[in-house]
């Protein structure tokens, strides 16, 4: 069996016979990468079918994991969409327009200017229904991998992302 990242070694290896032994990473790196391509316009598409974006979803989910009362100061969804405060501001607005989210300033003994983002009604119905819909999804992703193949590329893949410091969701 034979992919575009096969055709691309092999494209080197005929231009540069001397790096054949140096190409082992891109069997691996140059797949991820293209997976990642593969997974984002899917992942894109998929939002948007629902009538949502990708950096909206990511707010939801956040404010969904957060527990009650489901809101987060606006900082704190700064950093965990690691976008700029002009971004997540515009994101907060358009997820306001839709009826997703609140802004709700503190009330009782904290910093009256402190303005939490609050998931409403309607906010949480969207992300439950996203979410079981996602998974699904991505679970047809998948498909073609068994369950041991799976758990063991999602070991192999954490090891990769963990020796790159990436070990925390904030």
């Amino acid at each position: 069996m034979s992919d575009a990242v096969d055709a691309i070694i092999g494209q080197w290896i005929a231009e540069r016979p001397d790096l054949e032994e140096d190409l082992w990473p891109v069997h691996v790196l140059g797949r991820l990468q293209r997976l990642g391509r593969v997974l984002d316009k899917e992942f894109r598409t998929f939002a948007a079918q629902r009538g949502l974006e990708l950096g909206e979803i990511d707010v939801l989910t956040t404010l969904q994991r957060s527990g009650p009362p489901y809101a987060l100061p606006a900082g704190a969804l700064l950093k965990a969409a690691m976008v700029t405060s002009g971004a997540i501001t515009n994101r907060i607005d358009r997820m306001e327009a839709k009826g997703l989210v609140e802004r709700v300033r503190e009330e009782s003994g904290g910093d009256r200017r402190t303005v939490r983002i609050r998931l409403t009604d309607h906010g949480h119905e969207v992300t439950r229904e996203y979410m079981a819909a996602h998974l699904a999804n991505e679970a047809r992703m998948l498909r073609v991998l068994d369950r041991e193949e799976s758990d063991r590329l999602g070991g192999s893949l954490r090891k990769l992302l963990e020796s790159f410091g990436d070990t925390s969701i904030g």
